[in-house]
């Protein structure tokens, strides 16, 4: 709970408190397509909560429109269980639905997280996106 004196919500109607419930989020999701395979570029932190669940309403809402999907990790600060759970679970979904979903520059964290965890080998995992979207494309052409 916030308490501000110096704002209003209403002219001349000071505000008394405020109750933020959701904190800043901490992870930035940017959306390309590349042809046919959306590209989820993303920053920050996948951890439990906020960030998790937005990355997850994020990636369940495009499989209806693009069956591969590319996940870039690169400026992924840090991910805990939840987020290496919330991977999982939308690699569980896109299989479920049809898609791909690959994984992209994962960042030293991501991928310590990945291999400790011994999950590495559940995802492809690609150096760059480039490669990812090679063989997204390549994949496409030869079905």
């Amino acid at each position: 709970m916030t308490q501000t004196s110096s704002q209003t919500a209403w002219p001349g109607a000071p505000l008394l408190w405020e109750w933020n419930k959701e904190p800043e989020l901490k992870l930035s999701l940017e959306i390309r397509r590349c042809d046919n395979v959306a590209v989820v570029a993303c920053k920050g932190r996948i951890v439990y909560g906020n960030e998790v669940e937005a990355l997850s309403y994020t990636v369940a809402d495009l499989f209806p429109q693009s069956r591969q999907l590319v996940l870039e990790l690169s400026q992924v600060e840090t991910m805990d269980g939840a987020g290496l759970g919330e991977l999982l679970a939308l690699l569980a979904l896109a299989q479920a639905r049809g898609c791909t979903m690959k994984l992209a520059d994962p960042s030293k964290a991501v991928r310590e997280l990945l291999e400790l965890t011994r999950v590495a080998s559940a995802f492809e995992i690609h150096a760059t996106v480039n490669d990812a979207l090679r063989v997204a494309h390549a994949r496409a052409q030869a079905v």
